[in-house]
């Protein structure tokens, strides 16, 4: 027999519909972001495009990072009614749109100092990197909105078939 007290794990939380909700928007965002991020990228190789045309497109891509950032605002608000897995996806979307932010900050400071120069690095690789962040963002909100949606099929079915501890 062991000394240890039995730990009884409570019912789990079932998910926020805020957040569920908040997390299909963000998605959507991070989707155009990383679209509008691989058009910029393709930019770069484009001897045709003025300076303009970038500054334009990275206008954009700053308006989805900072929409973006709004609601994953609401999602940390939101985050005591979350349930684990809705927790987890707010912690590991934080950090890589926080560093997306400073990409495209980076971004935007190298082209209002160097206009002339957005075919050649370090130009190329800032919006490479942007493109790769976009990508990797979006990419784990996808996986996150997929996984709550298979999560609530399942959970739906099992209660229709009346599966034990469904």
């Amino acid at each position: 027999l062991s000394a240890a007290p039995t730990v009884f794990a409570g019912p789990r939380p079932n998910d926020s519909e805020e957040v569920t909700k908040l997390l299909s928007e963000v998605k959507s965002e991070a989707v155009q972001l990383k679209d509008d991020a691989e058009d910029m990228k393709s930019f770069t190789r484009s001897k045709q495009l003025s300076w303009q045309s970038h500054a334009a497109k990275v206008e954009q891509i700053k308006k989805h990072v900072n929409s973006s950032g709004e609601l994953l605002a609401k999602l940390h608000n939101s985050k005591p009614s979350a349930s684990a897995w809705q927790g987890q996806a707010i912690d590991r979307i934080t950090p890589i749109l926080q560093e997306l932010a400073a990409s495209v900050s980076s971004t935007i400071e190298h082209l209002r100092k160097n206009q002339n120069r957005i075919h050649t690095p370090p130009y190329t690789d800032y919006v490479a990197s942007t493109a790769d962040l976009a990508t990797d963002l979006s990419g784990l909100i996808s996986d996150y909105v997929a996984y709550g949606e298979a999560k609530s099929k399942s959970e739906e079915l099992g209660q229709r078939l009346e599966v034990p501890g469904a």
